[in-house]
């Protein structure tokens, strides 16, 4: 089967061009000039018309977490779920985190996912690994799962008791990937010191969702950022920190990469768009804001936004791990500790990133940098992924930058009954996706397959200096 896409401005992150895109069963063959005489000697069984739209890559989010269990409840997004509505959002690869429990091996957590997402997904998929209990066996098991395309594993400096690891295992771990080629990936805030600030809350009766964001202080986040880069370098170990949200780490990402040092920060739109002001929203409302690292107030923004730009801050993900209010975030009231962490947005993200480019934020090519290509690229997805180019998955969205809309939870395709956005309009969205190929959404319809979607191998990190 080929289809061609006339027509339309094609945007990936090195270049816009008024161009034809040729696709070969679930790959692209060529690409071409609108015009040229190239171009216009292609003929396919599908045509489909850009004319007015962007043609850019599928949407890569690097940081989802569907159906993981948390806090006595689990994400409520399946991979069924949460893939169709990545997809509807005109992303077409998620990267979600299998994890490893105490006391049992990475082999024993990867089967696990593999398990949760085989034949569910509506778009292609991969993993990172949660390593969340680093002995002597887990660091061996790491070896294997490079080689079979697992190749980021991520740990944490928060939530003791559950995810936590000290500095000497996280120090091993850097070791270990700095041998193999795993690329550690780093929840970075202080646990143990934000839960004696969780404890001294709770016993002065601040029990509200807005004391999540008060005592995850930024200061925090900042110590654990510096602390995990100077590991980094004793380790001599390439880094990423997850979901920075504060312009104190910022600072600290920025002062190692301008060391030429390979240290990398990824921030997410609930980071950019909301605040500590939706943390405060009355009769428990702020705990459909509740996610760590925390919102943060209004002022943080600015720095996100200026480390996007100078990319001291490289990639957008969503850190998408969607729990009901009702029912869910319900389990905390009398004691924000209990909330449940985490946030939707995988369906909002390229959206809410079109709209940064409308406001002035970003330029167009940055957007699909951000969104598309350097997260392919980070986790060894590129050129398969995040690009349009002659053997590059067909993934490919037709984006109408004048498809104004509404954000709201009576119309997205989550399965989480609010939206972080509610209310907020934004103008483009996505009106026809293809992932290797195939028209999954086109025209407000949905017509994708669940089991589509593959797992993915990936390579080594790619965006090393």
């Amino acid at each position: 089967m080929r289809t061609l896409i006339k027509n339309g401005l094609v945007i990936t992150a090195s270049d816009e061009l008024n161009a034809d895109v040729l696709i070969e069963g679930e790959t692209v063959a060529a690409v071409a000039a609108t015009g040229s005489s190239v171009a216009e000697g292609w003929s396919a069984d599908t045509v489909l018309d850009a004319a007015g739209l962007y043609v850019i890559p599928g949407g890569v989010d690097a940081h989802t977490h569907m159906e993981l269990p948390f806090g006595g409840t689990a994400a409520s997004d399946t991979f069924e779920t949460g893939s169709r509505a990545a997809a509807w959002g005109g992303t077409t690869t998620i990267v979600d985190f299998a994890v490893q429990s105490v006391g049992k091996s990475l082999r024993e957590g990867l089967d696990t996912w593999h398990a949760k997402a085989e034949g569910q997904c509506a778009i292609d998929y991969a993993f990172h690994m949660i390593l969340a209990d680093v002995t002597d066996e887990s660091l061996k098991e790491m070896d294997g799962l490079v080689d079979e395309g697992v190749t980021s594993f991520k740990l944490f400096m928060a939530y003791p008791g559950v995810f936590y690891s000290d500095d000497g295992k996280i120090l091993r771990a850097m070791q270990r990937g700095a041998e193999n080629g795993g690329l550690i990936m780093m929840h970075a805030e202080n646990g143990i010191a934000i839960d004696v600030l969780v404890e001294q809350a709770l016993a002065q009766g601040k029990t509200d969702p807005r004391y999540h964001g008060e005592v995850r202080k930024a200061l925090l986040e900042s110590e654990a950022t510096y602390r995990a880069i100077q590991l980094a370098r004793v380790a001599e170990a390439p880094l990423y920190v997850v979901h920075v949200s504060a312009a104190e780490a910022v600072a600290e990402l920025t002062r190692a990469r301008d060391l030429g040092l390979n240290v990398f920060g990824e921030t997410c739109p609930q980071y950019l768009f909301c605040s500590t002001d939706d943390l405060a929203k009355p009769d428990f409302e702020g705990a459909k804001y509740v996610c760590s690292t925390p919102l943060r107030p209004v002022e943080h923004q600015e720095a996100l936004w200026r480390a996007l730009r100078g990319d001291d801050l490289s990639v957008i993900s969503t850190d998408h791990c969607p729990f009901c209010f009702v029912g869910q975030k319900e389990l905390g009231r009398g004691d924000f500790s209990k909330i449940p962490n985490g946030m939707p947005g995988v369906e909002n993200r390229m959206d809410l990133l079109h709209q940064a480019v409308v406001d002035g934020h970003i330029s167009r090519r940055r957007w699909i940098e951000l969104a598309c290509a350097t997260p392919a690229r980070m986790f060894g997805l590129y050129p398969k992924k995040g690009t349009i180019a002659p053997g590059a998955d067909a993934d490919i969205v037709l984006y109408d930058p004048q498809g104004s809309y509404t954000m709201s939870a009576a119309t997205h395709h989550m399965n989480v009954d609010y939206s972080a956005y509610e209310g907020k309009t934004v103008a483009g969205h996505s009106k026809t996706v293809l992932s290797r190929g195939r028209v999954i959404i086109d025209g407000g319809q949905y017509l994708g397959q669940t089991g589509h979607g593959r797992f993915t191998p990936r390579s080594t990190c790619q965006y090393l200096t």
